[in-house]
């Protein structure tokens, strides 16, 4: 029992750490969006549509971006992107997903292949003049979650 209880305490403490270190980050000024190089900004000029974000900074061309904004557990990483146009884009990464096993928090992350596609601009309505995605495809190439199917699609955030 007291083992129970000490990890429960411990396990609060980081959550409570990992909370606060997010606020004081989220508290500090930007210049742009993280993860935004010069060069991504000027990308962002010429690329004709951009992928938003969970914080809603839109991104061009990102080496990882989170699916499941509200925990984290669901992310693509490792994004090699071979094409990226004003009507789609395509890349090639992995899928990290948390199996949840017993529960989220102390969960297990998997890495699947995938091939991401990104297509259905529209208008942003944060920044009008902006056209983002709209739709995003997963192709998982080789082993994937039980429950999922080969390809799957999931409409983006405005």
């Amino acid at each position: 029992m007291r083992g129970h209880t000490m990890r429960t305490a411990a396990l609060l403490c980081a959550a409570l750490g990992l909370t606060a270190a997010i606020g004081t980050a989220s508290a500090a000024p930007r210049t742009s969006p993280p993860g935004t190089t010069a060069e991504q900004a000027g990308a962002r000029q010429t690329a004709g549509a951009v992928l938003v974000d969970c914080l809603w900074h839109p991104q061009v061309r990102p080496d990882a971006f989170i699916l499941a904004c509200g925990d984290g557990n669901s992310r693509l990483a490792s994004l090699k992107w071979d094409h990226w146009s004003a009507d789609s884009a395509r890349a090639t990464g992995v899928n990290l997903l948390n199996d949840c096993k017993p529960y989220c928090a102390v969960g297990t992350f998997h890495s699947y292949p995938v091939v991401v596609r990104l297509d259905k601009p529209q208008t942003w309505e944060k920044e009008p003049q902006t056209q983002r995605y709209g739709r995003i495809t997963l192709e998982y190439t080789g082993e994937r979650p039980e429950q999922f199917a080969k390809v799957v699609s999931y409409p983006l955030w405005d």
